[in-house]
């Protein structure tokens, strides 16, 4: 596109900005009159209306032939189209010996090009257009997307089409790719919240489940090209993939671009998704150390196996979550801001769409206040289990979820990626609706019954990462058994040949 009518473009999108902006704080500055301070009133005595219902944007969905849904939702108030794929495939079906191979695929999809145009050729293309093409694999889902003006629509569109369809998987990108990714490695252990949540999983998942095992030197030496290509042709094809485009845009018209586009590229003849694997608890009762000397603090996670949001009780356990983690919620005010024992505290039932989460709570505290610490949010856990909220703190939660409801819904792009998750997982179109009316029927005695069902005191895992002579008194006295985790990052085979 022309440089000048480019910034002709940005000039508008600025303007509208300031107008967006700065004409709602002149209007309030108008109406400011003498006086008005010296007739305020208390914030309590504000009154404002209830919120307006949400409204979902219109949208179209439908399939071709070979099988790929398809999502549109118009919206023209900027010169601006976005799309994003979603395909069936992810890290937890890579083989246990190459943990790396879908991060890989994910990565040189994008970075290696495409069979029409090399790596250099499609990054100039993009960027004389202010346009963007992106691709990853994460443990769940691979995932593309794409983002440009309206009018640079036909060419990025293509270009988004040639990644997904025919990546070239450039074996000195490859290289890069896994030389960055060692990289990540090496540098794993510096962080101690990184330490403190994957060592947490591997408690509970176990080492070598999908949702827990860890990227090593030598899974990476295990890949070569040609595993990438291979994972590649067999988890990407059109009926395992669902693609949601909103913008600028005439429906009619888009949808004829992804028929050119896509409408001839061949269906899997394996239509049935693989079976996901499952999870179940692998440590409980017990406590374990990241014995890390240099540290003044205790990183602390303490919990079990959760669930999925599928659950019959899942709304009870998220209004639960609210009136625990809150600003003002039960750790907050008993454990940090009472006992003083936390420089952060929470507690959280952390549902998944297909395999179960994970219940954790924790947070961070000074050496010698962790076992204070697990003390004080243990007690506060069985707290939630044994007794009902009260009225204040029921109604607390359910207004800040309700509330914050309609941050669910600030662009319609939001909205759109929502429709195409549920529909990647299973889960109705109004999944969210049902949350909140599931909120707004909430009662105490049903976020009691539902922490009193899937909070399980004897399944509970602790971890703590810190400096164990520091910790006064000692781990031992909180009546479990205490084992240290060793973090140490394995090496690869000197004899193991290296692939690219």
């Amino acid at each position: 596109m022309p440089t000048a009518h480019r910034d002709r473009v940005l000039r508008k999108l600025i303007q509208r900005f300031l107008v967006f902006v700065f004409v709602p704080v002149l209007v309030v500055m108008a109406a400011i009159r003498p006086g008005t301070a010296a007739t305020a009133k208390h914030y309590t005595d504000l009154k404002f209306p209830p919120l307006p219902e949400v409204q979902i944007p219109d949208y179209s969905r439908f399939q071709l032939e070979n099988g790929l849904t398809v999502y549109l939702m118009e919206n023209h108030e900027l010169p601006l189209v976005s799309g994003i794929a979603r395909m069936w495939t992810g890290e937890r079906f890579e083989p246990a010996q190459k943990v790396g191979l879908a991060d890989m695929a994910g990565t040189v999809m994008r970075t290696g090009g495409t069979q029409q145009h090399p790596a250099d050729q499609l990054n100039q293309m993009l960027e004389q257009r202010a346009a963007a093409v992106e691709t990853s694999i994460d443990l769940t889902s691979g995932n593309a997307s794409f983002g440009t003006l309206s009018e640079d629509l036909d060419t990025v569109f293509s270009l988004f089409a040639e990644v997904i369809r025919t990546p070239a998987f450039a074996e000195d990108k490859l290289v890069l790719a896994k030389t960055q990714s060692r990289g990540s490695i090496a540098r794993r252990n510096d962080d101690p919240d990184e330490i403190t949540g994957r060592e947490f999983k591997k408690l509970i998942y176990g080492a070598d489940s999908p949702y827990a095992r860890t990227k090593e030197y030598q899974t990476l030496d295990n890949i070569s090209s040609a595993d990438v290509v291979n994972f590649y042709k067999q988890n990407f094809y059109p009926n395992a993939m669902i693609l949601g485009i909103v913008g600028d845009f005439n429906t009619a018209t888009m949808t004829q671009r992804i028929k050119e586009k896509f409408e001839d590229w061949p269906a899997s003849p394996q239509k049935e998704k693989v079976t996901v694997p499952g999870a179940s608890q692998l440590k409980a009762g017990e406590t374990f150390i990241v014995d890390q000397p240099q540290l003044t603090q205790s990183n602390v996670q303490i919990g079990h196996l959760g669930g999925q949001f599928n659950s019959p009780d899942v709304f009870s356990l998220l209004v639960m979550n609210e009136a625990l983690n809150s600003f003002g919620g039960r750790l907050f005010n008993e454990v940090r801001s009472r006992q003083g024992l936390a420089y952060s505290v929470y507690a959280v039932w952390d549902a998944n769409y297909d395999y179960p989460g994970l219940f954790i709570s924790g947070g961070q505290t000074r050496s010698e206040a962790t076992v204070p610490f697990i003390k004080a949010v243990l007690s506060e856990l069985e707290k939630v289990r044994t007794a009902p909220l009260s009225a204040a703190e029921l109604q607390q939660a359910k207004d800040s979820i309700l509330n914050s409801f309609v941050f669910n819904f600030q662009d319609p792009a939001q909205t759109l990626s929502r429709l195409i998750r549920y529909e990647y997982y299973g889960y109705p179109d109004d999944f969210i609706f049902q949350y909140q009316r599931a909120v707004k029927s909430m009662t105490a005695a049903k976020v009691q019954a539902a922490a009193n069902k899937y909070l399980k005191p004897n399944q509970i895992v602790t971890l703590v990462v810190g400096n164990k002579a520091a910790i006064q008194p000692r781990l031992e006295t909180l009546n479990t058994k205490v084992t240290p985790i060793d973090i140490t990052i394995p090496q690869p085979t000197p004899s193991a040949p290296m692939k690219s």
